[in-house]
């Protein structure tokens, strides 16, 4: 079991930034991947970003090069960097932690982020 503690959403103006981050616990020696999903209103849950133990990243084109993900392994926490941030950016967003065999999926309960223009 891995559990997922997320913090850092809140209300921002248009162009302004926030921080977001994830701490997982329990069977963290299983993780290979975490990373943030979001959901808005009406619409399902796309990725925003992830980071694999390896270092290798995978962005959505509507975030690269205004949201940097990043992960302290030792720490078991992954940091979302969010610059520039637009209205479209408003949702909740769910820190994710990926284990392998059986591959499954770990859900944090969601923060909220919204940005006004």
């Amino acid at each position: 079991q891995v559990q997922l503690v997320e913090s850092g959403g809140g209300l921002v103006q248009a162009g302004g930034s926030l921080r977001l981050s994830c701490a997982a616990s329990g069977s963290n020696s299983r993780i290979v991947v975490m990373g943030w999903y979001r959901q808005a209103p009406g619409k399902q849950r796309e990725l925003v970003a992830t980071r694999a133990n390896g270092g290798s990243t995978n962005y959505a084109d509507s975030v690269k090069g205004r949201f940097t993900i990043s992960r302290d392994n030792a720490l078991n926490t992954v940091i979302l960097q969010m610059n520039n941030l637009k209205p479209e950016d408003t949702a909740v967003y769910y820190c994710l932690a990926a284990v392998p065999m059986p591959p499954y999926n770990y859900w944090g309960q969601g923060t909220q982020v919204t940005v006004s223009s």
